[in-house]
């Protein structure tokens, strides 16, 4: 099989694990940066290409970092018209990466989430406030990653004071309710297919409430419950990611999930539990590509 990883650097960890074990299972891959592929829109002829030269595989996997989403996408979007199987779907990745609208199509379906507020104008942000619960509050920008954008208030005055601020450079934020009880930990689960092959409980430092590795953060082992893994597998599916790092939060109602990501890091998690994750990809990427029926529309 012919794998393109669609990568902006080999070196990363992610990317190099994932090149080392789809050529040791016998594939041949190549990884391509997507910021240099340019396309061929044409009446029934998609066509790629990257440097003067015509790329086709029979899979790719993105690797499709937040800041780029746009035109990630539009590049694995171009591969699927072309016949090439993605371990993630463009659709996939593009609803991931709206946090809010993955949050809404999330929470219709029933699975558990912390509650969430959502506002515009200014004049509105106590209404929600209020809607959403008592203080503390955790405000996160919508385009922040790796924690970055996420700030604790303890008050209802600390609250409004952060969104106002927020507001006049015209970001877009979401208020959602402090799970107390978590006691600043969280789990990453990562799901590929209908399972969760690997989970890590993620703690964070002494007074740092963000569990995030890159905020110093710590992760250890940790066996995932059945009704983890199983609001894990159901809040991938929902947003169309056959490989998915699903962040949940414990919680007194039960587990609640945080956030979605289409391109999980597989440094911690290999780490932390011994598994290897890259293997359990390329496999399941295997599969995919022998059980693909071709002949029905692709979900763009």
């Amino acid at each position: 099989m012919k794998i393109g990883i669609l990568s902006q650097d080999i070196r990363l960890y992610s990317t190099k694990r994932l090149y080392d074990t789809a050529i040791k299972r016998g594939h041949d891959t190549e990884v391509v940066s997507y910021l240099r592929c340019y396309m061929n829109i044409a009446k029934a002829k998609p066509r790629i290409f990257s440097a003067g030269r015509e790329l086709n595989y029979d899979s790719v996997i993105p690797r499709i970092a937040a800041t780029w989403t746009f035109y990630g996408a539009a590049v694995v979007r171009q591969f699927e018209l072309m016949g090439s199987v993605s371990a993630n779907s463009s659709a996939g990745i593009s609803r991931s990466r709206d946090k809010l609208r993955a949050l809404q199509l999330i929470g219709n379906t029933g699975v558990e989430m912390p509650i969430t507020g959502y506002v515009h104008f200014s004049r509105d942000v106590e209404s929600v406030l209020k809607s959403v619960g008592q203080p503390p509050f955790v405000i996160k920008l919508l385009e922040g990653t790796q924690g970055r954008g996420v700030v604790l208030t303890e008050t209802m005055d600390a609250a409004i004071s952060v969104i106002e601020t927020m507001k006049k450079i015209d970001a877009n934020i979401l208020v959602q309710e402090f799970i107390s009880e978590s006691k600043g930990e969280d789990i990453r689960a990562i799901v590929v297919g209908d399972k969760v092959v690997a989970s890590m409980k993620r703690i964070a430092k002494p007074g740092e409430f963000r569990s995030n590795v890159h905020l110093g953060g710590r992760v250890e082992n940790y066996d995932i419950s059945p009704e983890e893994e199983e609001s894990a597998v159901k809040a991938a599916k929902i947003l169309k990611l056959d490989v998915a790092g699903v962040d949940l939060i414990q919680s007194n109602r039960g587990p609640l999930v945080l956030e979605v990501n289409s391109s999980p890091g597989l440094e911690g998690i290999e780490t932390a539990t011994d598994i290897d994750v890259a293997d359990e990809i390329i496999s399941f990427l295997e599969d995919k590509v022998e059980n693909t029926d071709k002949s029905k529309p692709i979900d763009i």
